[in-house]
């Protein structure tokens, strides 16, 4: 089968700072929480009638009463559904990256130029793939209270879900759900209370293949909490849940794991082509048809990851740091498209896959061949 997933690659830098790729994925059905009907109060007592009240004329007798209006039986609850709007503010360029490492070290570099001004300057997707429970959270608000300060939304993107990448290049995480609980929670105390966009786990419900039924159950209901989990922290945070891309899943198919995942109520909304190449004219009627697929509130919307999808996808199976590709639309919260709240650079353009440099590390040629398309 040819490869369709993603390529996510992490690999950590300082502050937690990381970049991405990965593999493919399948499905099943995650466990439903049983909800107790509610109980019924018992209905009032018919009131006797006083032993001093006269009785009824037979005048009044023979006049029937209408019989009384039953109540409807109370509303079963619907749970929450956190809604809030898209995000509208400039995107946050974080001081720490690799590319910004490599720009602030080679300034007589003939290709510094050409990389400062179309790779550093563009506000990327900070990633946090590093399972480190005790500074987590320290790590999240440094780049949160940064773009705080500048009035700029962050994009962050927390990547420790156990079992992650299959076992593949990426492989690693948290070593179980309920060590992967308590490190979403933190990194959820670092978010703040400002704008920011959440990419949650990446690859994590379009590549569930290597997962038996259980597990991928357990996998589901953690995406579940963790997307209420940030909401709880942050009400102001935008959760996306994974979709995948327009050249793997069928919208439908996408759209059935998504709902295992509870992604209409613990989200608010999906991303695609993460660390990948589809071009966005693809991706936007993709996204919009597994969202209708999905259903829930109208809120939900989808952000689509243009970094590395200028020319499009390359021939199938060809993943590595496929020659021929090219920059796409720089990243904006002001997309011009219904339900498309964001067009970003999740996968920092130049990190490699892995083939025209070690996977995750920072390649000027890499990156200058992107530029110039």
């Amino acid at each position: 089968m040819a490869v369709l997933a993603s390529a996510v690659v992490a690999v950590g830098t300082v502050s937690g700072v990381v970049s991405a790729t990965s593999g493919e994925g399948e499905h099943t059905t995650a466990a439903p929480e049983v909800t107790k009907a509610p109980v019924m109060p018992p209905l009032p007592a018919v009131p006797t009638p006083s032993p001093t009240t006269a009785p009824p004329s037979p005048t009044a007798s023979a006049t029937k009463k209408p019989a009384a209006k039953k109540k409807p039986p109370p509303k079963k609850k619907q749970p929450p559904q956190h809604q809030s709007a898209p995000v509208s503010g400039s995107l946050y360029l974080h001081p720490e990256s690799q590319v910004l490492d490599w720009v602030r070290a080679n300034r007589g570099d003939p290709r510094q130029s050409l990389i400062q001004s179309k790779i550093a300057a563009q506000p990327a997707a900070v990633w946090f793939a590093e399972y480190n429970p005790g500074t987590i959270a320290s790590k999240v608000r440094a780049v949160t209270s940064g773009a705080a300060a500048a009035g700029r939304v962050p994009v962050v993107v927390p990547y420790a879900i156990p079992e992650r990448d299959c076992g593949g290049a990426s492989q690693g995480g948290a070593p179980d759900f309920d060590a992967y609980d308590e490190w979403i929670r933190s990194f959820a105390s670092g978010l703040g209370k400002g704008d920011a966009i959440v990419i949650l786990e990446p690859d994590s419900i379009a590549q569930t293949d290597c997962l038996d039924d259980g597990q991928r159950a357990n996998r589901f209901a953690a995406l579940s909490r963790a997307g209420k989990s940030i909401h709880a922290a942050n009400p102001n945070a935008r959760v996306y849940f994974d979709a995948g891309h327009s050249g793997w899943h069928a919208p439908s198919k996408m759209a059935g794991y998504l709902r295992q995942a509870d992604a209409a109520t613990s989200s608010d909304g999906i991303f695609t082509n993460v660390s990948n190449f589809h071009r966005t004219a693809d991706e936007v009627p993709y996204a919009r048809q597994v969202l209708s697929a999905l259903g829930g509130p109208s809120s939900l919307g989808a952000v689509i990851d243009t970094s590395r999808n200028g020319n499009g996808a390359p021939a199938a199976g060809q993943w590595c740091d496929p020659s021929g590709r090219a920059l796409g639309r720089p990243p904006t919260t002001r997309t011009g498209e219904s339900r498309i709240d964001a067009y970003l650079w999740v996968k920092l353009p130049g990190e490699s896959d892995g083939c025209k440099g070690s996977a995750g590390s920072f390649t000027p040629d890499y990156a200058v061949e992107l530029a110039n398309g």
